[in-house]
């Protein structure tokens, strides 16, 4: 997770997909896994850039589930060539 970096209780990366059309493709692919695991990122989206924000707000804190939700990020963002 070297592309993270956490700022106070958020984790934080910002993703470069290579067309606004995959990038809408990553944010798709990541919602469907964010509804499995029922954890939801912040996701800004801006033409092709990708900014997320992982954090457990009913914790307060980053917790695993933080953790586990950038591990598939990166995932998806590798299969779709970001």
């Amino acid at each position: 997770m070297t592309d993270w970096k956490q700022d106070g209780e958020v984790l934080r990366r910002t993703i470069k997909a290579p067309d606004f059309p995959t990038a809408i493709r990553i944010v798709d692919a990541i919602a469907v896994k964010a509804e499995e695991l029922n954890h939801h990122p912040d996701i800004d989206i801006r033409w092709r850039t990708l900014h997320f924000a992982l954090t457990t707000h009913d914790a307060g804190r980053l917790t695993e589930r933080d953790h586990t939700l950038a591990a598939i990020i990166d995932d998806i963002a590798r299969e779709y060539g970001a």
